[in-house]
Protein backbone atom coordinates (compact mmCIF):
# COMPACT_ATOMS: atom_id res chain seq x y z
CA UNK A 1 0.00 0.00 0.00
CA UNK A 2 1.15 3.84 -0.81
CA UNK A 3 0.31 6.37 1.18
CA UNK A 4 0.23 10.33 -0.08
CA UNK A 5 0.74 13.36 2.16
CA UNK A 6 0.14 16.71 1.11
CA UNK A 7 1.29 19.82 2.56
CA UNK A 8 2.16 23.45 1.35
CA UNK A 9 -1.15 25.00 1.31
CA UNK A 10 -2.24 27.72 2.75
CA UNK A 11 -3.45 31.83 1.99
CA UNK A 12 -1.72 33.97 -0.90
CA UNK A 13 -2.40 36.75 -2.77
CA UNK A 14 -3.19 37.13 -6.43
CA UNK A 15 0.17 37.09 -8.30
CA UNK A 16 1.35 35.37 -5.63
CA UNK A 17 3.63 31.69 -4.97
CA UNK A 18 3.41 28.80 -3.71
CA UNK A 19 4.89 25.04 -3.48
CA UNK A 20 3.25 21.97 -2.41
CA UNK A 21 4.61 18.72 -1.48
CA UNK A 22 3.22 15.44 -1.94
CA UNK A 23 5.12 12.89 0.15
CA UNK A 24 5.11 8.83 -1.13
CA UNK A 25 5.53 6.24 1.56
CA UNK A 26 7.37 4.04 -1.11
CA UNK A 27 10.11 5.17 -4.11
CA UNK A 28 7.71 7.11 -6.88
CA UNK A 29 9.82 4.93 -8.77
CA UNK A 30 7.43 2.01 -8.10
CA UNK A 31 4.53 4.93 -8.98
CA UNK A 32 4.05 4.65 -12.80
CA UNK A 33 2.07 8.27 -13.08
CA UNK A 34 2.33 10.83 -9.99
CA UNK A 35 0.12 14.19 -10.28
CA UNK A 36 -2.09 16.99 -8.80
CA UNK A 37 -5.72 17.22 -8.76
CA UNK A 38 -7.85 19.73 -7.69
CA UNK A 39 -11.14 20.36 -6.71
CA UNK A 40 -13.61 23.83 -6.59
CA UNK A 41 -16.79 24.01 -4.43
CA UNK A 42 -19.28 22.93 -6.38
CA UNK A 43 -17.05 21.96 -8.91
CA UNK A 44 -15.22 18.44 -10.56
CA UNK A 45 -12.55 17.57 -9.46
CA UNK A 46 -9.69 18.18 -12.30
CA UNK A 47 -6.58 17.61 -13.25
CA UNK A 48 -3.97 19.97 -13.02
CA UNK A 49 -0.62 18.26 -13.58
CA UNK A 50 0.75 14.54 -13.82
CA UNK A 51 4.07 12.94 -14.34
CA UNK A 52 5.50 9.60 -15.16
CA UNK A 53 8.03 7.48 -13.85
CA UNK A 54 10.01 8.15 -17.33
CA UNK A 55 9.50 12.33 -16.53
CA UNK A 56 7.34 12.98 -18.97
CA UNK A 57 4.84 16.03 -17.57
CA UNK A 58 1.43 17.28 -18.57
CA UNK A 59 -0.30 20.12 -17.76
CA UNK A 60 -4.17 21.64 -17.36
CA UNK A 61 -4.20 24.24 -20.14
CA UNK A 62 -5.24 26.74 -17.30
CA UNK A 63 -2.09 26.36 -15.52
CA UNK A 64 0.60 26.29 -18.06
CA UNK A 65 3.23 28.56 -17.97
CA UNK A 66 2.71 28.76 -14.22
CA UNK A 67 2.35 25.70 -12.92
CA UNK A 68 5.71 23.19 -12.66
CA UNK A 69 5.78 19.62 -11.11
CA UNK A 70 8.80 18.19 -10.09
CA UNK A 71 10.50 15.21 -7.83
CA UNK A 72 13.04 14.78 -5.44
CA UNK A 73 13.82 10.92 -5.93
CA UNK A 74 15.72 10.60 -2.81
CA UNK A 75 13.02 12.24 -0.67
CA UNK A 76 10.49 10.14 -2.62
CA UNK A 77 8.55 13.61 -2.85
CA UNK A 78 7.06 15.54 -5.63
CA UNK A 79 6.27 18.98 -5.72
CA UNK A 80 4.10 21.36 -8.10
CA UNK A 81 5.20 24.92 -7.61
CA UNK A 82 2.97 27.16 -8.32
CA UNK A 83 3.78 30.87 -9.70
CA UNK A 84 1.58 33.94 -10.80
CA UNK A 85 -1.42 32.34 -8.79
CA UNK A 86 -5.54 33.57 -9.57
CA UNK A 87 -8.13 33.60 -7.69
CA UNK A 88 -9.89 31.23 -9.80
CA UNK A 89 -7.22 28.68 -8.40
CA UNK A 90 -8.69 28.42 -5.02
CA UNK A 91 -9.13 24.52 -4.78
CA UNK A 92 -8.55 21.86 -2.30
CA UNK A 93 -5.33 20.57 -4.28
CA UNK A 94 -4.41 16.44 -4.18
CA UNK A 95 -1.97 13.97 -4.71
CA UNK A 96 -2.70 11.61 -6.63
CA UNK A 97 -0.44 7.89 -7.86
CA UNK A 98 -1.28 5.67 -10.62
CA UNK A 99 0.18 1.88 -10.50
CA UNK A 100 -0.30 0.07 -13.39
CA UNK A 101 -0.14 -3.77 -12.69
CA UNK A 102 0.77 -6.31 -14.78
CA UNK A 103 -2.35 -8.02 -15.60
CA UNK A 104 -3.78 -4.61 -16.24
CA UNK A 105 -5.39 -3.16 -13.72
CA UNK A 106 -4.45 0.31 -12.01
CA UNK A 107 -4.00 0.54 -8.65
CA UNK A 108 -4.76 4.41 -7.09
CA UNK A 109 -3.77 6.22 -4.24
CA UNK A 110 -5.00 9.59 -2.98
CA UNK A 111 -3.87 11.91 -0.50
CA UNK A 112 -6.13 13.62 1.85
CA UNK A 113 -5.74 16.94 0.13
CA UNK A 114 -4.75 20.45 0.91
CA UNK A 115 -6.35 23.89 0.87
CA UNK A 116 -4.99 26.80 -1.63
CA UNK A 117 -7.03 30.06 -1.12
CA UNK A 118 -5.77 32.75 -3.39
CA UNK A 119 -7.41 35.73 -2.54
CA UNK A 120 -6.85 39.85 -1.54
Amino acid sequence: QVQLVESGGGLVQPGGSLRLSCAASASIFSINVMGWYRQAPGKQRELVATMSSGGSTNYADSVKGRFTISRDNVKNTVYLQMNSLKPEDTAVYYCNGDIFRVGGTVLEYWGQGTQVTVSS
